[in-house]
């Protein structure tokens, strides 16, 4: 009995460690993978529709780690009417891998990492996606904000969402790779 208390309270002790950001009204736990958590997004729908339609989910499961900068469903709202819906059809799959690890980075790049990248480059960094494209970093003011290929931008809006394989940054704006 003493040490089924005794685990009780380290698991205890251990989850009110573990400190959570809340993304579309669900807390995103630092001990879930990148899917585990999007999932209880309300704010993450499109993009987890997305991943499955890709198929995706296994590949931001694993390891890592990524850095995700995750559109929310109103940035998905700002495409043209009908893109998501088109991307969303088998027939479109690669174009829709294309797009979804266009907005993933190898490696864990926090909040902090990325504004001293930014510093170091002058107030621009560099960052090169799973897709082999680049996206640029930049601040404007306190807010970080990352240029597409087109010229497209989308700002940081939640920043350093740790998952136990990366971190996600919740960004405004879909980004577009280079047709």
């Amino acid at each position: 009995m003493g040490a089924l208390f005794v685990a009780a309270l380290s698991l205890g002790t251990a989850m009110a460690q573990e400190k959570t950001v809340t993304v579309g009204g669900a807390p995103m736990y630092p001990s879930k993978n990148i899917v585990d958590n999007a999932v209880n997004s309300k704010d993450h729908t499109t993009l987890v529709a997305a991943v499955k339609a890709a198929e995706l989910v296994e590949t931001l499961q694993g390891a890592g780690p990524f850095t995700v900068f995750a559109p929310t469903n109103k940035a998905f709202d700002k495409l043209p009417k009908g893109t998501v819906e088109t991307l969303l059809k088998p027939e479109n799959k690669s174009q829709l891998q294309g797009v979804l690890t266009y907005h993933v980075v190898p490696g864990r790049i926090s909040a902090e990492d990325l504004m001293k990248m930014i510093k170091d480059g002058n107030g621009k960094a560099t960052l090169k996606t799973a897709a082999g494209g680049t996206l640029t970093a930049t601040m404007k003011g306190k807010k970080v904000e990352i240029v597409d290929e087109n010229g497209g931008m989308s700002t940081v809006t939640i920043a350093d969402v740790f998952q136990s394989n990366g971190v996600i940054h919740v960004v405004d704006t879909v980004l577009l790779p280079k047709a």
